[in-house]
C-alpha cells in the first residue's frame, strides 16, 4: 500500500473531529508520518518549488497558531523553524508573553514533531533558507465555528505590562519573555 494511502486509513482510524482518540493512536500516525519522503507526495528534485508543500528559499510562513490541534509535522526538505509557547493571557486585544521553545535550522530526514494545543511550542513561523516543503496533519482541523480559527502574531514593542504578575507567566522567568500581538 502506497505509504500517503496507509497514512491517510491511519488518520481516519485515530483521528476524530475532537482529535487524537488516544496517545497511542496518534503515536501511530507518527510513526508513519516517520516513514514519509519528498518522492512519496511527488516531490522530486525539479519538483521543490511548487507551492501545495513547498516554500522557495527566503518565503516565511508567519508566526501562527493551531489553537485547540494536536499537529503532526514532518519536515520533508530544510528549513529554519522557530516555535513560541503562551504562558496564559487569551485576551487577543492585549500583547500576550510567549517563550521561546526552539530556534533552529532542521534539515531533512528528521523526527516527526508533534505540538500540543497547549505546550511545547503552539505557535511557529518556518523560514526556507532552500527550497522547503512542509507535511502537516491537524486534528482536529481548522473550525471557525468551534473556535479553531489560524492567528498571526508579530513581537510586540512593548517589553513589560503594567498588571502583570509573576505567578501569571506559569513558572516562565520574566527574562525569558517576549511579548506578542495578534495581528
Amino acid at each position: 500500500m502506497p505509504i500517503v494511502q496507509k497514512l491517510y486509513d491511519t488518520c481516519k482510524a485515530s483521528l476524530s473531529p475532537e482529535g487524537p482518540i488516544s496517545e497511542e493512536a496518534l503515536e501511530k500516525v507518527r510513526i508513519i508520518l516517520a516513514e514519509l519522503k519528498p518522492s512519496n507526495v511527488g516531490l522530486e528534485q525539479e519538483a521543490q518549488l511548487m507551492e501545495i508543500f513547498c516554500r522557495s528559499p527566503g518565503s516565511v510562513i508567519p508566526l501562527h497558531n493551531h489553537p485547540g490541534m494536536t499537529v503532526l509535522s514532518k519536515l520533508l526538505i530544510t528549513c529554519k523553524v522557530i516555535c513560541w509557547v503562551y504562558s496564559g493571557f487569551d485576551d487577543p486585544s492585549q500583547a500576550r508573553p510567549a517563550k521561546l521553545m526552539k530556534d533552529c535550522l532542521m534539515s531533512a530526514p528528521c523526527n516527526t514533531t508533534v505540538l500540543h494545543p497547549s505546550k511545547g511550542g503552539n505557535i511557529h513561523c518556518f523560514k526556507a533558507l532552500t527550497p522547503s516543503a512542509l507535511f502537516d496533519i491537524l486534528s482536529p482541523p481548522y473550525s471557525s465555528e468551534d473556535g479553531r480559527h489560524c492567528s498571526y502574531f508579530r513581537k510586540s514593542t512593548r517589553k513589560d505590562l503594567p498588571g502583570v504578575e509573576h505567578d501569571q507567566l506559569s513558572g516562565v522567568k520574566p527574562s525569558e519573555i517576549t511579548w506578542s500581538e495578534e495581528i
